[in-house]
């Protein structure tokens, strides 16, 4: 198979640097599907033709080099799932999927296993621990804040696997930035502690939220790499809030 355009995902530095660890967060270019999914859209949900879907995540899994991709039905909560290799047997497959329950956090020590999460303006958190080869992919949209899924997923990264806070290597992807995280009830969404991230009338800065989310639970300042790119401004990526019916 040949796309009309090449993959290029976002990569980070800090991430790159991690013998063996295959990442990147992908740019809506390189797939299969026609508008308003152009192109390289990952998600059934949304009116997209199944057979393209499959495509592009087929594309995603060769270019990564995965035997097998992980995803799970995204619910905007604070449940991750550690998985091990009894677990595979038990996903229900969707080609090239492997789908486990409904969770924002996806956490394996398994070789050759990518973990997947749609995003088209939320944020994916990955965290890699190089110490004790565990990875961690965190879906993280606002309420994903509000309920603390980053340092309850770090936690569990302590707790069941060993980690240190200070060995984790993590990075937040491309995302509603500063400039576009409008929020016009805000004082009705957002718990108190988080209003002091208002950057101008009713604009949030979600960046720096998780960046002191996981400073919070222990990562060093210099193990934490922030993308810096809105996706209502990038139109390489998909935004929801500037297309509503668009791809993920």
């Amino acid at each position: 198979m040949k796309a009309e355009e090449p993959l290029a995902p976002h990569t980070f530095q800090l991430l790159s640097r991690v013998p063996g660890l295959a990442h990147g967060i992908f740019t809506r270019h390189g797939g299969v599907s026609r508008p308003p999914y152009d192109s390289l859209n990952v998600a059934w949900n949304n009116g997209d033709e199944p057979g393209r879907v499959a495509d592009n995540l087929e594309r995603i899994r060769q270019w990564l080099g995965f035997d097998r991709l992980v995803a799970a039905p995204q619910v905007h909560g604070d449940l991750s799932h550690l998985i091990s290799a009894g677990d595979l047997g038990g996903y229900r497959e969707r080609a090239p999927l492997l789908m486990a329950p409904p969770g924002d956090a996806l956490i394996t020590r398994l070789r050759g296993v990518g973990l997947m999460i749609k995003v088209a303006d939320c944020q994916a958190v990955l965290v890699v621990d190089p110490v004790k080869r565990v990875i961690a992919n965190i879906h993280c949209g606002w309420r994903g804040s509000v309920v603390g899924i980053i340092a309850k997923t770090i936690h569990r990264l302590v707790t069941e696997c060993g980690s240190r806070s200070r060995d984790l290597i993590a990075a937040i992807g491309p995302s509603l930035g500063p400039c576009c995280a409008e929020f016009r009830n805000y004082r009705d969404e957002l718990p108190p502690a988080l209003w002091r991230y208002e950057r101008r009338p009713l604009h949030f800065d979600f960046w720096q939220i998780s960046r002191d989310q996981l400073l919070a639970a222990g990562l060093a300042a210099e193990n934490i790499e922030v993308a810096g790119r809105c996706t209502f401004c990038d139109a390489d990526f998909f935004s929801y809030r500037r297309e509503q019916t668009t791809g993920r």
